[in-house]
């Protein structure tokens, strides 16, 4: 059963960040519900949290150029305060409901990609206060944070190679506030370290993979194909902890 669950584990990696290099976020939200069918979700997202800040550092570097600025400033602040409030979470929630939670979280917004629904037009800025605690608040309890920051900012930037850059960059900052966080409070220990070294070449594969594969797919394609991951994912994550 142990050969089983690293062998699942490997391709789930395997997967979440091919993805990631297609479209610059996805990763958390496709690994963390999977790796959860087996192994403990407070084992679990610190574990994709240190694969995640890496893949950004990658991504990050590669577009750093095209990073819009103006656009990341405004959501710092929210995403600290988030992140301190959901590490405060993720040690005291029940599991069965942390996993439920994280279910219906992915199923919606799987649902809203494959639906389109959300419109086109530009949002204030003053959603990135909103969008930033939120974000924060659900990256640091489920290691998932993307839909919020990504909701207000596809709505804020339309160039998917900007978009890709902004998010990586910001994942950075967000991943890293989290590691302090993990830090002081025990999450982070060395048995997740190890782990993390163990996977990091199956991450870098999938970046690699996910990046020849960016420049080919249309935006269009890009969140359909998320959302239908997404949204087998949630459903079998909300199904074991409803069973």
């Amino acid at each position: 059963m142990e050969v089983l669950a690293y062998g699942f584990a490997a391709g789930v990696i395997l997967l979440a960040y091919f993805v990631r290099g297609i479209s610059g976020f996805g990763s958390g939200l496709i690994a963390v519900p999977l790796l959860a069918q087996v192994f403990p979700l407070i084992k679990v997202v610190p574990f994709v949290l240190l694969l995640d800040v890496t893949g950004s550092v990658i991504l990050g570097r590669a577009n750093r150029r095209l990073v819009a600025w103006k656009e990341l400033k405004p959501l710092l602040p929210g995403s600290a305060v988030g992140v301190g409030v959901g590490a405060t979470l993720l040690m005291n929630l029940d599991r069965q409901a942390l996993l439920a939670t994280l279910g219906t979280v992915v199923i919606l917004f799987a649902l809203r990609n494959l639906l389109s629904l959300g419109g086109s037009e530009p949002v204030s800025r003053w959603w990135a206060l909103p969008a930033s605690l939120v974000g924060g608040t659900v990256s640091a309890l489920f290691g998932t944070g993307g839909p919020p920051y990504v909701i207000y900012l596809s709505h804020r930037i339309r160039d998917k190679s900007v978009f890709r850059a902004t998010t990586s960059l910001l994942f950075v900052i967000d991943g890293g506030l989290r590691i302090v966080v993990f830090l002081a409070t025990g999450i982070l220990t060395a048995a997740t370290f190890a782990a993390y070294a163990a996977a990091l070449p199956l991450m870098a594969l999938g970046l690699w993979l996910g990046s020849r594969v960016h420049v080919g797919i249309s935006n269009a394609q890009m969140v359909r194909l998320i959302g239908l991951l997404l949204l087998g994912s949630g459903a079998s994550l909300l199904w074991k902890a409803l069973a």
